[in-house]
């Protein structure tokens, strides 16, 4: 996954406008069923080979909304199996078999501790 849409969002579909992949669905299309938007950890690919950093948080207006998640690829295939999403929730996938690329310059420890993806 690499990035997680938080509880403060304000559906304002930005993050959707700059998704290169189509990863983010609005709160309607939320498979937790929460009122807000959601990143399938399955499609994400926090915008390696698109741009220089994730678009999605770049173009949010909330601070603070996107964090860093754990990187879809199979060392962490348990961390999204179990109840790791907001509220104690699963996430929800449609191909749990996806590898996905990740930016290694973002350590484990920050994406464990859902720092922002978007520094002040």
């Amino acid at each position: 996954m690499a990035v997680i849409i938080g509880d403060t969002c304000i559906n304002c579909a930005a993050c959707i406008d700059e998704c290169p992949v189509e990863a983010i669905v609005d709160e309607d299309d939320n498979p937790t069923g929460e009122e807000y938007y959601y990143v399938y950890p399955d499609k994400c690919v926090e915008c390696v080979d698109h741009f220089d950093s994730p678009a999605c948080a770049e173009a949010c207006p909330t601070e603070g909304c996107i964090t860093w998640d754990m990187p879809f690829t199979a060392e962490h295939k348990d961390f999204f199996n179990g109840d790791n999403y907001i509220d104690e929730q699963a996430y929800g996938m449609d191909d749990a078999d996806a590898i996905m690329p990740t930016r290694e310059d973002i350590s484990l420890e920050d994406r464990a501790a859902r720092k922002n993806v978007v520094e002040d």
